[in-house]
């Protein structure tokens, strides 16, 4: 079987990529051991976040790193079992947190955000997936007037600098907004740019279907036994193909060291678990609970439940203590009812110590391409990265600068 790329990774990236590459002319193969859209994207809070212009940083002050040294805070926990060899790059992403170097990232990293909303219409229109999607935005909720008022100034900033559209709500317009949240929140603000999905993995599905429908072909396959160049194994046989991608998420780092490349790579795990709602409650829109860590949104599923961060070995044993910390919270907050699932969902959310996504060629080997790291906005990002390498693989005009995003300034 030849192919002109084979895409290895089937995550929200990856399928994005494949679409775009075979909507160019090319003849795609996509190859992931499992179906499309089953592993890191599944689980997500479902935001397209067109507010996300600054990704996540590292904190810099003394008292928010006591706190997480001490391993009880709600929003992010570690293994200590991990810490050694995780040490270096948390060194690397607190040295890019810092607020001018942040800024500089968020320089880069908005131009793709920009482009968020408009590329997953256009693929959501072109896929028939509509009635998976959400406008509006979402909302962040407060407890203390303190941090509503800190998050509010840096929305006035992102809204000068990028143009982030926000409203700001008072305790009576988010009760009216959301009445079954609890009283005791003081206000709410809501990015109103922003869109989100009831159900990630179908959206996934969709565009994978898309995909096939352009002409392209699914594969179950070990990316494992990726040779220059460049095949790769299948349940169908061995695939032959002019180039490659990598896509693979938070195991990218894995085929790429095969292939003697040594890119900085972490991921930061969470878990989610579906809820009924209590007596009729309804929840409209995402909600954040911003000083718990934790996310509320609605599902076709039913409400899910998103925890915060998780640093450990990629593949160490599920520990959803976090999960079991903020349920009680998150019912305070909002009615919910009985468990869905049979076990909390764990995820991965393959992340570099400059928070942003590697996306382009690779150094040494030709007709070899990467497209992960996106962090906690590969859904997000997902199809304007898909074009963005498209663009660049067929000779195009790409539809930003890869420049910030290339594999060797590490």
């Amino acid at each position: 079987m030849k192919f002109d790329t084979v895409v290895l990774g089937g995550g929200m990236v990856g399928v994005s990529v494949a679409v775009h590459l075979q909507k160019r002319g090319l003849s795609v193969a996509l190859v992931d051991r499992k179906a499309p859209g089953n592993e890191t994207s599944f689980g997500n809070a479902g935001l397209i976040q067109r507010e996300g212009v600054y990704p996540y940083a590292f904190p810099r002050d003394a008292a928010t790193l006591l706190r997480y040294a001490r391993n009880r805070s709600l929003d992010v926990r570690y293994h200590a079992s991990a810490m050694p060899k995780l040490l270096p790059f948390l060194y690397r992403y607190w040295h890019y947190s810092r607020a001018d170097r942040h800024a500089a990232i968020a320089r880069s990293y908005s131009t793709l955000i920009e482009h968020c909303i408009s590329e997953h219409r256009a693929l959501i229109g072109a896929s028939g997936a509509q009635a998976l999607l959400r406008t509006g935005g979402w909302l962040k909720v407060f407890r203390s007037a303190r941090k509503q008022d800190a998050a509010r100034r840096d929305a006035e900033r992102w809204n000068a600098e990028y143009g982030v559209a926000f409203d700001a709500l008072d305790a009576a317009q988010l009760r009216r907004d959301e009445p079954a949240l609890s009283h005791a929140l003081l206000g709410a603000l809501r990015y109103t740019d922003a869109d989100s999905v009831s159900d990630p993995n179908a959206l996934v599905i969709a565009y994978a279907r898309h995909f096939e429908a352009l002409g392209g072909r699914i594969f179950i396959g070990d990316a494992a036994t990726l040779e220059p160049q460049w095949s790769v194994d299948t349940e169908a046989g061995r695939i032959d193909a002019h180039a490659a991608v990598i896509a693979l998420g938070p195991w990218s780092d894995v085929a790429t060291a095969r292939l003697g490349y040594r890119l900085p790579l972490a991921v930061k795990r969470g878990y989610h678990m579906h809820y009924t709602a209590q007596d009729g409650a309804r929840l409209n829109q995402p909600v954040l609970d911003t000083e718990i860590g934790y996310m509320i949104t609605p599902m076709a599923r039913g409400i899910r439940l998103t925890t915060g961060a998780e640093l450990a070995a990629c593949d160490a044993p599920a520990t959803p203590v976090q999960l079991a910390a903020i349920e009680p919270i998150a019912r305070a907050t909002f009615p919910l009812g009985a468990r869905l699932d049979e076990r909390p969902w764990l995820g991965r959310r393959p992340c570099t110590p400059d928070m942003m996504p590697v996306i382009g060629p690779a150094q040494r080997h030709k007709d070899l391409w990467f497209a992960f790291g996106h962090a906690h906005h590969g859904l997000t990002l997902g199809p304007v990265t898909g074009r963005l390498l498209a663009e660049m693989m067929v000779g195009a005009t790409p539809i930003v600068d890869p420049f910030p995003f290339r594999a060797d300034r590490f």
